[in-house]
């Protein structure tokens, strides 16, 4: 294949390789592989407004999610509760660095920085802010889809608590309700952009950077 071939013009099936030119579509419109039936490019109605209000919402709901109890427990008469950053603390209390390490950064520093970058991103396209540096911004945005584990610690409250059930009385927090309006902020925030529109805008607005970047 050409090495000079401009690859923008294509989009390739993920999940047959099956390659196609590139549609142009309007919002709310999307594109199917004709072999496999998996969607090509979906763009998505208001993206930018939409990703803007979640990712508001999830900082917004950030620091209760953390710093309110998450449960109470109630065992031989002595009533016990923990918020999420309580956790890390007696993590670090019992020696469990590590782990206390990864939960703060799973559950904590990538969702921050996860909303706070989507904000950025639709604060600079809401109000025409763009400018060459937000191409690297954005590929690194792109790679924190990764790591983000707010789902798995949400999972690992459900099992503590149905594990609990039968041995203590456990009570529900405010805290445990923040973390979860957080999780679902964490995630729209990111479903709600969209990627491959803001990647056509940004190589229309900086065509030589985005080809020294590889793009």
């Amino acid at each position: 294949m050409n090495n000079n071939m401009n690859t923008s013009l294509f989009v390739a099936c993920q999940q047959c390789d099956a390659l196609y030119d590139k549609p142009q579509l309007k919002q709310g419109q999307l594109a199917k592989c004709n072999r496999c039936g998996s969607t090509l490019v979906e763009r998505k109605v208001d993206s930018i407004e939409r990703s803007f209000h979640w990712s508001l919402a999830g900082l917004i709901l950030m620091l209760p999610a953390i710093l309110l109890p998450i449960m109470g427990v109630t065992l031989a008469g002595q009533f016990h509760q923990a918020s999420l950053f309580d956790c890390i603390l007696v993590l670090i209390d019992r020696g469990f660095f590590m782990i206390a390490c990864l939960v703060f950064l799973f559950a904590i520093a990538v969702p921050i920085v996860r909303l706070s970058g989507a904000l950025y991103i639709c604060y600079c396209f809401k109000f025409n802010r763009l400018k060459p540096s937000l191409l690297s911004f954005f590929r690194a945005y792109h790679h924190l889809d990764h790591w983000a584990m707010l789902n798995v610690f949400m999972l690992g409250i459900v099992v503590s608590m149905y594990k609990l059930l039968d041995d203590t009385e456990l009570s529900i927090n405010l805290g445990l309700l923040a973390f979860i309006l957080w999780l679902i902020c964490s995630t729209m925030s990111a479903a709600a952009l969209d990627q491959d529109s803001i990647w056509d805008k940004l190589e229309r607005a900086f065509p030589r950077s985005c080809d020294n970047e590889h793009c």
